[in-house]
């Protein structure tokens, strides 16, 4: 099986990688599947990490190049975005309007992939699967 991480799952790898389920783990470890991360994950983890709070406090702790070299020494295979994949029409859309959310899926479509999720509101999308 080939499965695209959402972009969840690299902030619990990152954050505390002991708060994934069982279920969670075995997939991540299984050596039958090939998981994959896409360059839409950096990208969204990248503008999170520039945003900042009215505080002050970045959204995010985690800078995506720290992620990324982490994810190299890994057994992940990276995922670029493409112009097919921008250009490609979602079946079925999605209700709500999360560009990355959508980028995620239509590239799990194009490249015959399950996105591993837990945003209920991709959980029942025929390309989505959860743990």
């Amino acid at each position: 099986m080939r499965i695209l991480l959402d972009t969840s799952y690299l902030y619990n790898l990152a954050d505390a990688p002991g708060r994934l389920s069982e279920a969670e783990r075995l997939i991540l470890s299984n050596p039958d599947i090939t998981l994959f991360v896409s360059a839409v994950s950096i990208w969204e983890m990248r503008l999170k990490f520039a945003a900042h709070h009215c505080s002050g406090a970045r959204k995010s702790k985690f800078d995506p190049r720290d992620i990324v070299a982490v994810l190299e020494d890994q057994d992940f295979t990276f995922l670029p975005m493409t112009v097919s994949h921008a250009a490609a029409k979602l079946d079925p859309p999605i209700k709500h309007k999360d560009p990355f959310d959508e980028m995620l899926l239509m590239q799990a479509q194009e490249e015959g992939l399950k996105l591993l999720t837990v945003d209920r509101q991709l959980i029942g999308h025929k390309l989505a699967i959860a743990p």
